[in-house]
């Protein structure tokens, strides 16, 4: 079992004036700490499960290539992108350019985007559920083929490429990883199934089943199940003294015995570097063995 960070809120006590410098060590320590991800959001206004719109918030990919030169370890994505924040190819050459500049450490996270009203505020277009569904999946396919060396063209629906060049392709072959976020049982998980390496669920009583639909999924594919990463978000609270500790490994291992390899998400007041210190040095030697 794994322990991934995810970084949702950039709203610090000094302000923007050090935010640079409080997320450089925020990743540093995670990396050395152990954790095997350090993720961010990829949104443009703060989510109203973080706090309000008006909070501060970085651009996912330039936040990414500044946390890839304070670590050396640790996989690098966000948690996740939406698929109409960017065009397919840019977004194929911002993930290669990540894994290049990091040593081979990039991950693509992509979803289906939910959050109309920040995309609405800038001007983003934000189709309907069904139409960035069949967005998404074009990604996908169109990242697939810029990373495999393909430039024949690619002629969608919604996208269209004269010559998929991308140059320098990624260190990681054969490709970046794939993590398709969401547990929507019969487009998202059926994409995790056809194109993915990984996806990530929210925890609740529906996991298991989750989990068989992404299983019924991989065989209608001809897909092997055991080969997804399967990765569950997670609220690390530690407690003011570690007094929660025990509690996070014991929910760990029932995440374990589903069959999730990393927990991945927040810690609370992670601005603060003892909860990450906590965290690495109590919980992630205890789940190792999981």
């Amino acid at each position: 079992m794994k322990v991934g960070l995810q970084i949702p809120d950039f709203t610090y006590p000094g302000g923007p004036a050090t935010l640079g410098a409080d997320l450089a060590a925020i990743a540093r320590t995670a990396d050395d700490a152990g954790f095997a991800t350090v993720a961010v959001m990829d949104h443009f206004f703060q989510i109203s499960m973080v706090g309000p719109p008006e909070n501060d918030m970085l651009e996912a990919y330039t936040t990414l290539g500044y946390l890839a030169a304070h670590t050396s370890r640790a996989k690098l994505l966000t948690l996740v992108t939406g698929t109409v924040y960017r065009e397919p190819a840019l977004l194929a050459k911002i993930i290669s350019t990540l894994d290049v500049l990091s040593g081979g450490r990039a991950w693509l996270g992509i979803g289906a985007a939910w959050n109309e009203e920040e995309s609405r505020g800038l001007g983003f277009r934000f189709p309907p559920v069904s139409e960035r569904f069949e967005r998404l999946e074009e990604t996908l396919q169109i990242c697939l083929r810029m990373w495999s060396g393909d430039e024949k063209p690619y002629d969608g629906r919604h996208y269209r490429l004269e010559r998929p060049l991308n140059s320098p392709q990624p260190l990681t072959r054969p490709h970046p990883p794939i993590l398709v976020g969401g547990g929507g049982e019969k487009k998202t998980l059926r994409l995790v199934a056809r194109y993915a390496q990984a996806c990530n669920l929210f925890p609740g009583p529906d996991l298991a089943r989750k989990l068989d639909v992404l299983r019924a999924h991989c065989e209608a594919e001809g897909r092997d199940y055991d080969e997804i990463v399967k990765t569950v978000y997670y609220l690390y609270d530690v407690g003011d003294k570690g007094e929660n500790v025990q509690r996070i490994v014991d929910d760990l291992g029932q995440f374990a015995e589903l069959g999730f390899s990393e927990a991945l998400g927040h810690v609370k007041d992670s601005h603060r570097l003892e909860p990450l210190e906590v965290v690495g040095s109590q919980v992630i030697p205890a789940v190792a063995s999981l």
